[in-house]
């Protein structure tokens, strides 16, 4: 049996846990929640690229993509900073979707899930 690995591990969550040649990374938010839906989508971004790398991989082994906006009116200012970032040829499985989320200053989610 493999073991479970859990990066940042907080009283309620962890950042990212590793399973079976798989890494399952929470829903990541912006630090800075004044930036607008194409800002905090590019911390994001840098946030998930930084865990990837901690888990020994990257953007081009992300199998899926589920993106949480809180206005479906700034989808497409979301996706100029994911279209900017995503390699061409190695797009994942993708949902979006608008939601209200856990507090009125965020803008953006986004949980991906990635082969080591």
């Amino acid at each position: 049996m493999s073991d479970i690995k859990r990066i940042n591990v907080g009283k309620r969550m962890s950042d990212m846990t590793i399973f079976n040649g798989i890494a399952y990374l929470a829903g990541q938010v912006a630090d800075d929640h004044t930036l607008d839906a194409q800002g905090q989508t590019r911390q994001i971004l840098a946030t998930i690229d930084r865990l990837l790398a901690e888990a020994g991989t990257d953007k081009t082994r992300i199998l899926r993509a589920q993106i949480f906006v809180a206005n479906i009116a700034e989808f497409a200012e979301m996706n100029k900073a994911w279209d900017a970032w995503v390699p061409a040829g190695h797009t994942p499985a993708r949902a979006t979707i608008e939601a209200r989320l856990a507090t009125p200053d965020y803008k953006v989610e986004i949980v991906v899930t990635a082969a080591l």
